[in-house]
């Protein structure tokens, strides 16, 4: 392996130890939503969106014949033309990084029979000179310039890292793969296992247990600061969720994590919305709750959480004629419940809407597109599936 194909960096000497914080089940907390409180409308307005979801089907992604598993979607509906991402398996029928590939699917929207998918990377293949021993959830991100970033986590040598690789969408091509780098403090480091612990305990700063694959959220909303455009989204790795932001989707920034007791599991979801940071994550299997909160930027506080049950699944917020929004799955994986949170007072959120799926609906991505909104979803982790469908009809 020469100096030049070598992507990885060492991670800057430290020689503090890692300040471990304990997992504690949250005791103070503002209110709690139950499944149970869905009113009988929000129950008929999620019967309406099981049915609108179905008829709105704009198409699915996989390798048709050849893909036995794909999860974890994220889309872009650029001039035009749907940009999809997933991880996919074509040896077995099993989610296992040991045989995933991350991809990247493309096709216009008026014509599914047009589908473009490009492999970006797969276990087995070499990276900066080292094995690529797994493939874990693969995103996309994009400032206002015209490459997409393609973004995923790979075992690569025998560390968790995070990689990045662009396409350009005027040329219709992929650059190479580089690694993103964390930033904490004044140290920089390759974002990866290692890198994570090393640089949080080089400035004091406490970690929840960390194990298996580090994920990134696929939803980016920006805040100005200093006259610059910062995106913010939630990272994770076992039962660490912290904020990040960064300003081209290669280089991130920690900014926080919830300073109560918790009992934080996978992914957290994030948006900027009214000057604040709103956080809503899953917990370990054993509490039927997650919880919403938000971080203020100005004061670097977190608010009181708000208990929501919660089938410990994937969940995403959505900003909708100015108010906000969390779906989630209230019950179990074929059910998707809707949350108006009450941005003055959390804890007076309410469930709109709450469905039974016609079909398995995992880890629910929604976006917008066009002038409304789209979902895209895992079926029983053999379709990757995008559907159409209109919110107003759910929030009234």
């Amino acid at each position: 392996m020469t100096k030049e194909n070598c992507i990885f960096t060492p991670d800057v000497p430290n020689d503090r130890p890692t300040i471990v914080i304990e997992n504690k089940e949250i005791t103070d907390f503002a209110a709690k939503i139950h499944a149970s409180d869905a009113s009988p409308e929000a129950l008929a307005r999620g019967k309406a969106f099981a049915d609108e979801i179905t008829a709105r089907y704009v198409g699915d992604f996989e390798r048709a014949g050849v893909d036995q598993m794909v999860h974890v979607t994220t889309f872009m509906l650029i001039d035009g033309m749907i940009y999809m991402t997933y991880y996919a398996n074509t040896t077995n029928t099993a989610e296992n990084p040991l045989y995933q590939t991350a991809r990247l699917a493309i096709r216009p929207k008026d014509n599914p029979e047009q589908l473009t998918i490009l492999d970006i990377q797969s276990a087995g293949d070499e990276c900066g000179g080292r094995p690529v021993e797994m493939v874990y959830d693969t995103i996309m991100a994009r400032t206002d310039e015209d490459p997409l970033m393609v973004l995923w986590t790979a075992k690569v040598g025998g560390n968790y890292y995070r990689l990045c690789r662009p396409y350009s969408i005027s040329e219709g091509k992929l650059g190479g793969i580089s690694v993103n780098r964390l930033k904490v403090g004044d140290v920089t480091n390759d974002f990866s296992t290692t890198g994570i612990s090393s640089a949080l305990a080089a400035n004091g700063i406490g970690c929840r247990k960390m194990f298996s694959d580090i994920g990134i959220m696929q939803k980016f909303t920006y805040r100005m600061e200093n006259g610059e455009k910062w995106y913010y989204t939630g990272a994770y790795s076992g039962y660490m969720t912290m904020l990040i932001k960064s300003r081209d989707f290669v280089t991130w920034e920690y900014v926080s994590q919830p300073d109560f007791d918790c009992m934080s599991h996978w992914e957290n979801t994030v948006t900027v919305f009214d000057g604040k940071i709103w956080y809503f994550t899953r917990q370990q299997p054993e509490t039927p709750y997650g919880f919403l909160t938000y971080y203020d930027p100005e004061t670097d506080t977190w608010a009181k959480p708000v208990l929501i049950e919660d089938c410990q699944s994937r969940s995403d917020f959505i900003i909708w004629q100015d108010k906000l929004y969390l779906f989630y799955a209230p019950i179990d994986r074929e059910h998707i419940g809707l949350v108006r949170i009450n941005t003055d007072d959390p804890a007076k959120s309410e469930i709109m809407m709450q469905a039974k799926m016609d079909t398995s609906c995992f880890y629910p991505f929604v976006q917008y597109f066009g002038e409304g909104l789209a979902m895209s979803y895992t079926v029983a982790r053999q379709h990757v599936r995008l559907a159409e469908f209109s919110m107003e009809k759910y929030i009234d």
